[in-house]
């Protein structure tokens, strides 16, 4: 069970010291987002390249953008040591997942609420993670969408029929009240925002919310 915190929910005028209070995490989720594929603007590769060296956890960065078949592997390069991009918005997924694996990290595909996994089933040995949107991406702070815990499972059950080493993210909404429904779904890597980072100590709340994934008895089953 892996927690990312995700640093919208952080100081951005303090980006160094706030991934730093997460050191006890298992990666920083990065969200960058273009507001053109969402209706919001954050950052870049010139700022995931600096959080690159100085942060004490892996970047997880999640791409909301346009053409991330262009993007997705730079964002490799720059220091990520996961790229998740956004099926919806690329030309060619498996071509994509795979230039970030050339590229040294590794490739996770991402779905939007209303985007069907069985489309995607057939493409688990192309990538190291799938991230399940549970809030409609673009914004923080949104309430978890419970009915997407199908696609949660829907995931699982592929991933363990196909045999493969793939992660199940989930993102939005994820909280002390809500991780272990994610976790008993199948998820085992759970990004979270003001559930880390509006608590008085972030790295506390990363110990406390992967003991309770811990506990739910869900994840991908023991190998």
């Amino acid at each position: 069970m892996q927690i990312s915190p995700s640093i919208l929910a952080a100081d951005f005028a303090n980006l160094e010291r706030e991934i730093g209070r997460i050191s006890s995490a298992d990666w920083a989720h990065v969200d960058v987002m273009d507001g053109h594929f969402v209706p919001n603007l954050t950052l870049g590769l010139p700022v995931v390249q600096a959080l690159a060296e100085v942060s004490p956890v892996p970047l997880d960065v999640h791409l909301m953008i346009e053409d991330p078949d262009r993007w997705a592997a730079q964002y490799a390069d720059a220091g990520a040591r996961s790229v998740t991009f956004h099926v919806e918005a690329a030309a060619d997924v498996v071509a994509t997942a795979r230039s970030i694996r050339e590229a040294g990290a590794r490739a996770a595909i991402a779905l939007k609420p209303d985007t069907s996994f069985a489309g995607y089933a057939d493409m688990l040995a192309e990538v190291d993670m799938v991230l399940v949107m549970t809030v409609e991406p673009g914004f923080g702070g949104q309430s978890f969408m419970a009915d997407q815990m199908d696609k949660v499972t829907q995931v699982r059950e592929a991933v363990d029929r196909a045999g493969v080493p793939v992660w199940i993210q989930v993102d939005g909404g994820v909280s002390a009240d809500t991780i272990e429904t994610c976790a008993q779904a199948g998820a085992d890597v759970f990004v979270a925002g003001s559930a880390v980072y509006g608590q008085q100590d972030p790295a506390a709340a990363v110990e406390r919310l992967r003991s309770q994934a811990q506990a739910s008895g869900g994840g991908a089953p023991a190998r």
